[in-house]
């Protein structure tokens, strides 16, 4: 679906299309769960976020500007969903939790077992594994313009938009979570 016709689809919701609505979250269901999955770190809740982020556009779909790119406002929403979840959750150590961007290695697949891959196979899913932990590892407002700018490869002005704040404010946070991520890394 191109801009157009999903701007078409949002009028048509707007009029009281259900259907309508159904055809824009089965086009975004996939990036909005895995921008979802990606800050958070875990299928289930992933989920649940990105369910969340769809019913709370679909209830404020009156609020939303046409003159503006609807994904960057779902995007907006599905972000401050999974921040509000961050704030409140404690961290939490799953042996089944999948390891975000480890291709669904989950916590089991850590444990020593019989089989010994080559050693730079191992070497290379440790400091991936280390990287994305310490990117978890980060305060929520760095995790997601991380995740936004390098994972998801949004432009700055995206990213501003979607975290509805300055251009500037969006080249300081990435050069501080970048420095900050530096420091921790330092030592790999």
């Amino acid at each position: 679906m191109d801009m157009l016709m999903i701007q078409e689809k949002i009028n048509q919701v707007k009029k009281g299309d259900q259907s309508a609505y159904e055809d824009v979250v089965n086009h975004f269901q996939h990036r909005i769960y895995h921008h979802c999955y990606r800050m958070i770190g875990n299928v289930h809740e992933a989920e649940e976020l990105a369910q969340e982020a769809f019913i709370r556009a679909y209830v404020n779909i009156h609020s939303f500007d046409n003159n503006r790119k609807f994904s960057t406002w779902l995007y907006r929403i599905a972000t401050n969903v999974t921040i509000d979840r961050l704030r409140k959750k404690k961290p939490d150590f799953y042996l089944d939790a999948e390891i975000p961007h480890a291709d669904g290695l989950d916590m089991y697949t850590q444990l020593p077992n019989d089989d010994r891959l080559p050693d730079e196979e191992v070497e290379g899913l440790e400091l991936k594994r280390y990287i994305y932990q310490e990117i978890s590892n980060l305060s929520p407002i760095y995790r997601t313009i991380i995740i936004l700018r390098y994972l998801e490869e949004f432009s700055l002005k995206e990213i501003s938009e979607i975290l509805d704040i300055p251009l500037g404010t969006v080249k300081t946070r990435i050069h501080r979570a970048r420095e900050t991520l530096r420091k921790k890394l330092r030592n790999v």
